[in-house]
């Protein structure tokens, strides 16, 4: 399968960078060995996570509470009384100020200086690297072992997954537990949600591939719990192979996988012929709009919004900006597409008939925020799980 010509999906840019612009091939594939769902050719990190990296976490006010929660959880449920925590991609920190302000030991391990100068700022304890074998033996020698290694929404960026494995295995307790959580395969595939697959993605992961990746360093996979964030991902909890009880909960879940076919290359079969339909439906939509002379929007520039932009074929014509509230980001162009991307401002002061939400993981969040939009008469275009428009007057 490919999504075709797709630039970075975070590298929003001004006109006079349109020349110069870098685009690859997203085409993702399918093992059935050992069940990963992958891209095949990334860009380098140092072109998607950087000292300008324009995503900062805690721009949501729903995911700072989800992290309040997940740190919760994690020191109810895995923690000794006094831990050493170390998370991997720990962005502006809003995870890891849960546990700066209980006096807890911490260190953030951040490739992009911008956002880990945001996370000391919260007062997190931030260090500059990408994590891997070399920098987990520079943090165990100077702070000793981790009795947690956490991450959320980053695994998924690394190409090098057994790395990551090495570098746990050297740094955690013997009792220690690696705990992250991504999108997950299944959600994606149940929904079409297609626009989770982009440059950072390199993995959308099952249970299955965590299991078989991880396996050869001695980690096993002993609990997963199903999260509502990002259209569906999942928590995966690691430990060292036999020092800890895995739960009934990777069974259940193993063979709910097994029931959606997630092991078997027909199912991508169906995901792709879906994700034409979707692509077929909502460029059909937006035609139609744009000659009518309707006035349509896109709601919040994510990444994701990169690839539907992309692989829809969409311009200016039939998205005519972009509301984000993101600074970085205003007042530059979508990649690929070169949409203009303006301040929520703008949105506010003068409603579109129309706005595409490509931040629909956040829709209840978004929709309750935005009731005067919806008085309005104004409508909104989702595209996942299908296309569709609607008021959002009863969000």
């Amino acid at each position: 399968m490919t999504f075709g010509r797709m630039p970075i999906a975070n590298a929003f840019l001004t006109a006079d960078e349109f020349a110069d612009e870098y685009f690859f091939e997203l085409a993702p594939a399918f093992c059935e060995s050992c069940g990963t769902f992958q891209i095949t050719e990334q860009p380098d990190a140092e072109q998607m996570f950087h000292g300008a990296y324009p995503f900062f976490t805690r721009s949501s006010r729903r995911m700072v509470a989800h992290f309040a929660d997940y740190a919760n959880w994690l020191r109810d449920t895995y923690l000794p009384a006094d831990p050493f925590v170390v998370e991997i991609g720990s962005n502006d920190g809003a995870m890891l100020e849960n546990f700066a302000r209980a006096g807890k030991r911490h260190l953030g391990v951040e490739p992009s200086s911008n956002t880990a100068d945001v996370a000391r700022e919260h007062g997190v304890e931030s260090l500059v690297a990408f994590f891997g074998a070399e920098t987990a033996v520079r943090v165990r020698d100077t702070h000793g072992p981790a009795d947690a290694i956490i991450a959320a929404n980053v695994m998924c960026h690394i190409p090098d997954l057994h790395g990551i494995a090495e570098g746990a295995a050297k740094l955690l307790t013997e009792d220690g537990v690696l705990v992250f959580e991504e999108p997950y395969l299944g959600a994606m595939v149940e929904k079409t949600s297609y626009d989770q697959i982009y440059d950072e993605h390199v993995f959308i992961f099952s249970l299955q591939a965590v299991s078989s990746l991880f396996a050869p360093h001695g980690l096993e996979l002993i609990e997963a719990l199903p999260q509502d964030t990002h259209g569906g991902s999942m928590r995966y909890v690691l430990a060292r192979k036999g020092r800890r009880p895995v739960t009934p909960s990777v069974g259940n879940l193993l063979a709910r996988e097994h029931e959606l076919g997630l092991h078997l290359a027909s199912t991508y079969d169906r995901f792709r012929d879906n994700c034409e339909t979707s692509r077929r439906e909502l460029r059909a939509l937006l035609d139609r709009l744009h000659t009518e002379g309707k006035r349509v929007a896109g709601y919040a520039a994510t990444s994701k919004s990169t690839t539907v932009i992309n692989y829809c074929g969409l311009t200016p014509e039939h998205i005519a900006y972009i509301s984000d509230t993101t600074p970085l980001k205003q007042g530059k162009f979508s990649p690929g597409g070169h949409i203009p991307v303006v301040p929520h401002e703008t949105f506010a002061a003068d409603y579109p008939e129309y706005a595409v939400l490509f931040a629909w993981n956040h829709r209840d969040e978004i929709l309750a925020n935005e009731q005067a939009f919806a008085r309005a008469g104004n409508k909104w275009i989702s595209f996942v799980p299908e296309v569709t428009i609607e008021d959002g007057t009863n969000a």
